[in-house]
């Protein structure tokens, strides 16, 4: 169940709350995880409006910050989910060139370190709760 942080200037976005939602959809369908809801409710997004700037000064950039669990995104998934996620990111901005100004950085946390509901799962613990889920 990822976690998406994106920052950027206040005022990129018109509806940052469709973002948000477009943005986990999104990487939900690349991870490939059953539409259950242990999944829909657990994989989110948040949107932050926040000062930034380059070296340069320029604070016409977006940071989108993914975090899921080891191994949830293989080597194709990772070209996919830049891809994907910048072109949601530019889309919703109505700023086509915000391609090439949008960094998305992918990170994984340990197994072990993904906590829901006050409980540290590993992914053998998560694949267990999805499976009892999926059998009703």
């Amino acid at each position: 169940m990822p976690m998406i942080d994106v920052y950027a200037r206040p005022g990129t976005f018109t509806d940052p709350k469709a973002l948000a939602t477009e943005l986990a959809r999104t990487l939900m369908e690349l991870e490939g995880v059953p539409p259950i809801a242990l999944f829909r409710q657990n994989t989110a997004a948040f949107v932050h409006d926040t000062a930034l700037s380059n070296v340069d000064g320029d604070d016409d950039r977006v940071r989108v910050q993914v975090l899921t669990n080891a191994g949830a995104l293989d080597r194709d998934k990772q070209l996919a989910a830049v891809r994907q996620l910048t072109d949601v990111v530019a889309a919703a901005a109505g700023d086509p060139g915000l391609t090439d100004r949008t960094w998305v950085l992918l990170t994984e946390t340990y197994d072990g370190g993904w906590g829901i509901s006050g409980h540290a799962y590993t992914n053998e613990e998560l694949v267990t709760r999805a499976r009892k889920e999926l059998a009703g």
